[in-house]
């Protein structure tokens, strides 16, 4: 009992690290054009400030390890198996989108990544509510803030 334990700890831990350090490098990386390329933009009215991000999405990384460590904890089968590609496909995503956006500068492609990336996430959240429920749930922040990114991206597509 104590192996299966330990064993679920690492679970939380790796799940957890996932989103929380591919969210970190891809903001360390990107970090630099901030205050340059990006500051430069024009902004849409709603654009939040550069200070709600950071924590934003700090709590969206650690809701979508505590989902992903909930599907984890099931027996391999079919459901949960693809529940977890599906997960590995949106962090893809949205690992990518921090690139496209604001180290190549391409707005437009960072636009197509995100609606493939809210689309990913809509199938994941599917998956995962088959799966456990909660996990699905946790992920509507997730999803809310991605949609709300969409519509930020495609005004800073349309303004530029």
């Amino acid at each position: 009992m104590e192996i299966m334990k330990k064993l679920s700890v690492w679970k939380l831990i790796v799940a957890l690290a996932i989103p929380l350090v591919l969210g970190g490098v891809a903001g360390l990386i990107t970090t630099q054009a901030i205050p340059t390329w990006y500051a430069s933009l024009n902004k849409p009215s709603f654009n939040p400030p550069n200070s709600v991000f950071g924590p934003v999405w700090t709590v969206l990384y650690i809701l979508m390890g505590i989902s992903l460590y909930l599907i984890w904890q099931f027996p391999s089968g079919e459901s949960r198996n693809r529940a977890m590609v599906l997960f590995g496909i949106q962090m893809a995503l949205n690992f990518a989108w921090s690139f496209l956006f604001f180290y190549f500068h391409e707005m437009g492609l960072a636009l197509l990544d995100i609606i493939a990336l809210w689309i990913a996430i809509v199938s994941m959240m599917l998956l995962f509510y088959k799966v456990r429920p909660v996990a699905a749930y946790l992920n509507i922040p997730y999803l809310l803030w991605v949609s709300f990114a969409t519509t930020l991206n495609a005004a800073y597509w349309h303004l530029n």
